[in-house]
């Protein structure tokens, strides 16, 4: 329970990373405000660690890929109207 790590989704995810930064470098000021609302439930407060969570941009990634595909098959089984 020393190290916490916090996965964050950041919107618009063009600046995903600049936020990641920002946040990593105001990493003590959070930790210090986490341990004075959590000050008597934990002995210690943990070590923080931010890191960037892409699953929804993975997963949007995925829908597009299967939507084009879908498509692509929809367009072969039309008939051909001659």
């Amino acid at each position: 329970l020393s190290i916490a790590k916090a996965y964050l989704s950041v919107f618009p995810s063009g600046k995903a990373q600049e936020v990641i930064d920002n946040i990593n470098k105001s990493q003590k000021t959070v930790r210090y405000e986490l341990a004075q609302r959590v000050r008597h439930q934990l002995r210690k407060t943990p070590e923080l660690a931010f890191y960037l969570d892409d699953s929804l941009d993975y997963i949007e990634k995925i829908d597009s890929l299967l939507d084009s595909t879908t498509a692509e098959g929809a367009e072969k089984e039309l008939p051909e109207a001659d």
